[in-house]
């Protein structure tokens, strides 16, 4: 277990070397001044999400530094910290940096309180059965979708859009995108501008036509994308509960499989568990499943 102090100091000398300008002492170093501040921890924090944006794929300094936009000696300089503290893990021969064992030692004391997962799993493989395709839980994180859990069905191509621990902006997704929908209209914009220029990335997603189908998804009552984050895939999602939607249901296929008549059908199937997840929500006590940061979108401006 990390000791208070011990982290506090950590948790000090992370900011001060995320505040520092390339050429600057490393905290402990002669003439280190010692920096420290929110901003530079949000810093930190963004470096860990971004090596966590390829999953088990792992990333490369270069590329680390491309997707956060530091220059590549800060970004050597924190993942250097960050793997001396075990929260970062890099691979001798691929070069990866990988999220490290601490985050896998501290994920094991916090589990207990995000389960939402593991209520929705009979729900997730219940649509999987009826479906035959790839069913999805995405879950919100501020302006991001995370995917926590993930069910195959039996159809022989599969649509693997996702690994399980992968988060995108929310909309890059049919549940990100059905979290979207099922927001107030002026909550959902203030997100899809605070991820604008992340959405840039991916060729499909200017923001017409991710507020086009936003607006049909709120007319249809749930999500609907094709070819778009996946060339070749195509989704239906539908977030939950309605009075905050936190989660969300999708079922991607290839794109044959997802004709007009067909994906009302999904649709349907996944609305049917949504609403037993509900009503397992509503017995278990909403303390069950994570909280929601309104505020993270905001935040998401000034993050790496």
């Amino acid at each position: 277990m990390v000791e208070t102090k011990e982290f506090d100091t950590f948790v000090a000398s992370l900011a001060a070397d995320a505040a520092s300008p390339p050429g600057d002492p490393l905290p402990g170093d002669a003439g280190a001044t010692g920096r420290t501040g929110t901003q530079s921890i949000e810093r930190v924090v963004g470096m860990l999400r971004v090596v966590a944006s390829r999953g088990r794929r792992g990333m490369r300094i270069g590329d680390v530094a491309s997707v956060s936009g530091l220059p590549m000696s800060t970004c050597f300089r924190m993942l250097q910290r960050l793997e001396l503290e075990g929260l970062v893990d890099r691979d001798p021969l691929t070069r990866k940096y990988h999220l490290g064992p601490l985050l896998y030692e501290l994920g094991l004391l916090a589990q207990p309180r995000y389960r939402l997962s593991e209520i929705c799993d009979d729900a997730l493989a219940e649509i999987a059965e009826q479906t035959q395709d790839t069913v999805y839980l995405s879950e919100r994180r501020g302006a991001e979708s995370i995917c926590t859990s993930r069910a195959l069905g039996d159809y022989p191509i599969k649509a693997l859009t996702l690994d399980v621990g992968i988060r995108r902006p929310m909309g890059i997704g049919a549940g990100g995108l059905a979290i979207l929908c099922a927001l107030p209209p002026a909550e959902a914009e203030e997100i899809i501008e605070a991820n604008s220029a992340r959405y840039r990335k991916f060729a499909a997603f200017d923001l017409g036509f991710l507020r086009a189908a936003v607006a049909e998804g709120r007319a249809n009552g749930y999500s609907f994308l094709d070819s778009a984050a996946t060339p070749g895939t195509a989704a239906v999602g539908v977030a939950f509960p309605p009075d905050n939607p936190m989660a969300a249901v999708s079922v991607a296929a290839i794109s044959s499989r997802m004709g007009a008549t067909r994906r009302v059908e999904v649709a349907k199937a996944i609305q049917q568990q949504v609403a037993v997840i509900c009503t397992l929500l509503q017995a278990r006590g909403r303390a069950a499943v994570p909280p929601t940061d309104g505020k993270t979108s905001r935040k998401l401006r000034s993050r790496p």
